[in-house]
């Protein structure tokens, strides 16, 4: 049975990072799809691999055969999609990763979407593992283009305005047809001299499950100069460590 996390947040808050040391633990324990979701596509770059395309190009393509007519009616559209997709499909010895691109413009065709959802469906099936690294806000989840999911991580900074954007992801996803099936955790990245008591005492005030607080990493930062992958972060990295400790947590196995 395969077991998606999903990690979200507000922009800048580290979600592609644990993202990333996710996909590099999880490959020690089975076959893992990494799912960039973000527009920007920085997944595969803290994962140290390229890519040459990407679902929404998919989409574009399939819209305009659709409309164009260049897609016969006894065509079978959804079978067609699926090998286009798996075309988009990075794979690694370690893991595979499919980047979402660019969300669908105001005049996409909402049939294309429906089939879109249902080869991700199909393909994620293969694999033990789905990580996702969500654009801010929980878009691409409120856009029904991904499956269901198991752990929900809302990533916050130790900041009353990321903190609250975590807490509206939680309560978004209350108001969406996706399920989360496991639970919705709190994550607080890049935390200095400790937790304010600000931001602790409103965490408490949430009534979320506080998963895991993690220091701001140095380590980091020096990665980033040298354009080398977060994978690489060494195993006293205050963050690998405390991604390790998460999924301990979450009895992931």
């Amino acid at each position: 049975m395969t077991i998606t996390i999903a990690v979200a947040g507000k922009g800048g808050v580290g979600k592609t990072a644990i993202s990333a040391l996710l996909v590099d633990f999880l490959c020690n324990r089975g076959t893992v799809l990494a799912v960039d979701a973000d527009p920007s596509t920085n997944l595969n770059d803290a994962l140290g691999i390229k890519v040459a395309s990407s679902v929404g190009r998919t989409r574009e393509k399939m819209t305009d055969d659709i409309k164009g007519g260049r897609l016969a009616i006894a065509a079978p559209k959804q079978e067609i999609l699926d090998a286009r997709i798996h075309e988009s499909l990075v794979e690694t010895p370690r893991f595979d990763l499919l980047a979402m691109g660019r969300p669908e413009g105001p005049g996409c065709y909402c049939a294309a979407n429906h089939m879109i959802r249902f080869s991700i469906d199909k393909l994620a099936r293969n694999y033990d593992y789905v990580v996702m690294d969500c654009e801010a806000g929980l878009e691409h989840i409120s856009r029904q283009t991904t499956q269901d999911i198991d752990f929900l991580l809302a990533v916050t900074d130790p900041t009353r305005r990321g903190l609250n954007t975590a807490l509206l992801i939680r309560d978004l996803i209350g108001e969406m047809r996706t399920e989360v099936k496991a639970g919705i955790f709190l994550v607080v990245n890049r935390i200095k001299n400790g937790l304010p008591p600000e931001i602790k005492d409103a965490v408490v005030q949430s009534g979320t499950v506080l998963i895991a607080t993690i220091p701001d990493d140095p380590w980091i930062s020096d990665l980033e100069v040298k354009g080398q992958p977060l994978t690489r972060l060494p195993l006293e990295s205050p963050m690998r460590r405390s991604v390790q400790e998460m999924l301990f947590k979450l009895k992931i196995r």
